[in-house]
């Protein structure tokens, strides 16, 4: 409907006294916020806690989202324009598109801060002079965060949401930021930054060695070059330069091996041992043939970083944060199998589709990958067949299965004892249209698949194709002792090899600020990585799962079959 020029005007001014009303609240809010923060009334845990979750998620203390406004008067949520989004969750700030984003913690809020970012050409427009502003009261740390004004009266980038928080509240919220990243993490000394990797007991010597070795021979030569670096100081000022951080040209590194025994319920006390007699910046690595969830949790309590254990069963969460995975395992071929069928016919059709399970950790994930993404995509369940463990997929079993179900579809998540029923459905007449595998789970028998099923048959496979592969084999045979792997074993080394690499990257960019957060910041900042193994390492602000994607493939004709692709390595 069009609107009469009077009511224009009308709306006009309402807009206008809008913006009025606000100004007055922001001018209120900031005059009345003393020189000290008002008196709460909680516990030190709890106020931390508050002030968390304004800051993390821009809730309240009262359970209302924050209120804001950017651009000068757009009014918007504080839950979508959260200080963790820009500042971090260590809250070091961070550089994106043109824009500078400022330390927010505790151990610089509070003394006087240079403005000039080294390699950083900043926009005139919004870093006038001066060039260095004076340490922060809380008085104005409030009153930036209400008015965008810091204490130089340099008006911040108006991108900066301007928040409207009440006396009793910002106290908790400045208290917060006073803590945030105020003293370097457990497991850093002057000397030398102390990591650790977890090994259960039920992994083989071999594959133990295949991922501790590159780790090892890594903090071997890393500590090597730095006692080179104290003797020689021209090296050393050019390995700085490339640092960003010249202390970290000398630090050493330090690697202890947490050995958990026995049952996985008791892994918990065991790993809270062991930190608490050998505290740790970090674990790297670690490796297990059962669930990672124990370990999982143990850092998620103790808000201790892992980066990238060895396991097939992650815990796959999506708000969780210290545990950096390469991929969701098991989990992720199912997921793909859904995207991958819900491209095609059986996804316009609402086809038939059944999925026989072995009642085993790779079939249940697999599975839960498979199911948990095709109803996400708006489809009904599979009918699901479930095979106990012990039970032999019999050729009878399947006709049973195919003659009553009549599936277009047949997602297997079995492992190579079901090969033989697989094969007697090559001349039957009622055989699916399309037939589902993982190679994970088939492991080397994948490539015993009949030619007969072939052309019906497609595969997950979560990893570069081995025809592409070749090219890193030199380099992590050196860092690996060229110990002569193969299968398992030679991927845990890839794997191993490829820790060592964003080690090295992290390091050169972690710029001195050993907080466990800024770690994990400074990964979800990382450009994409070309490494061993996957086809691409991807990283963002908290996402947790490098790898995010898997081929679909098929083998191809002839006695000797190469996989093909039948899908790109991302599937939507």
């Amino acid at each position: 409907m069009k609107l009469s020029n009077r009511n224009i005007i009308y709306n006009r001014m309402l807009a206008i006294l809008g913006c009025f009303v606000v100004l007055l609240v922001m001018a209120g809010l900031t005059d009345s916020y003393g020189a000290s923060s008002p008196k709460t009334s909680v516990s030190p845990q709890e106020e931390h806690q508050l002030g968390e979750r304004m800051y993390r998620e821009g809730i309240l203390p009262s359970g209302e989202p924050m209120q804001a406004f950017v651009k000068g008067d757009l009014p918007v949520p504080g839950t979508a324009f959260t200080c963790v989004s820009c500042h971090l969750r260590s809250g070091l700030g961070s550089y994106e598109g043109g824009v500078v984003t400022t330390p927010t913690n505790g151990a610089i809020l509070f003394k006087p801060l240079d403005l000039q970012y080294k390699g950083v050409k900043q926009d005139p427009k919004y870093y006038p002079v001066p060039t260095r502003r004076p340490a922060y009261t809380d008085k104005t740390l409030a009153n930036v965060i209400q008015s965008g004004v810091d204490p130089t009266g340099r008006t911040l980038n108006d991108v900066m949401p301007r928040y409207l928080i009440e006396d009793q509240d910002m106290a908790l919220l400045v208290s917060y930021l006073k803590n945030l990243s105020s003293h370097f993490s457990p497991g850093v000394s002057d000397t030398t930054i102390h990591f650790a990797t977890v090994i259960t007991d039920d992994v083989s010597p071999e594959e133990r060695n295949a991922m501790l070795v590159p780790l090892e021979n890594y903090i071997k030569q890393k500590n090597t070059m730095a006692a080179y670096y104290k003797r020689n100081k021209f090296s050393a000022r050019m390995a700085a330069s490339m640092l960003y951080s010249g202390e970290m040209t000398f630090k050493k590194l330090s690697l202890s091996k947490w050995v958990l025994k026995g049952p996985a319920e008791t892994w918990r006390s065991q790993l809270e041992e062991y930190n608490r007699k050998d505290p740790v910046f970090a674990l790297l690595g670690g490796i297990t043939n059962g669930d990672w969830q124990p370990i999982h949790e143990f850092c998620e309590t103790n808000r201790i970083p892992c980066i990238f254990p060895i396991t097939d069963y992650p815990v796959v969460s999506e708000t969780d944060w210290y545990t950096l995975y390469f991929s969701k395992g098991y989990y992720q071929e199912g997921e793909a199998a859904a995207r991958y069928l819900n491209r095609g016919e059986e996804s316009q059709n609402e086809v038939p589709i059944v999925q026989i399970v072995r009642d085993s950790k790779e079939g249940k994930n697999l599975s839960a990958g498979f199911q948990e993404t095709w109803r996400e995509l708006g489809h009904q369940n599979p009918i699901t067949v479930r095979l106990k463990t012990g039970e032999t997929l019999s050729e009878e079993t399947l006709q049973q299965i195919l003659a009553k179900e009549k599936p277009a579809v047949l997602v297997l998540w079995d492992g190579a004892d079901s090969l033989p029923a697989l094969e007697l459905l090559a001349n039957n007449k009622e055989k699916p249209q399309t037939i589902l595998v993982s190679s994970s789970y088939l492991g080397k028998s994948v490539w015993k698949l009949g030619k007969e099923l072939r052309d019906i048959t497609y595969i997950t496979y979560p990893y570069r194709l081995p025809q592409d592969e070749e090219r890193y084999n030199g380099f992590v045979g050196q860092l690996a002792s060229n110990m002569k792997l193969q299968g398992k074993a030679d991927m845990i080394a890839k794997e191993s090899f490829a820790i060592t690499q964003l080690l090295t990257l992290v390091m050169m960019d972690i710029r001195g600020n050993y907080y466990r957060d800024n770690l994990l910041d400074v990964i979800g900042m990382m450009r994409d990585q070309d490494l061993p193994l996957y086809e691409r390492l991807s990283f963002g602000p908290g996402q947790r799962y490098a790898s995010k994607g898997c081929y679909i493939v098929q083998l191809s004709k002839g006695d000797k079959p190469e996989l093909v692709k039948k899908s790109e390595w991302v599937i939507h």
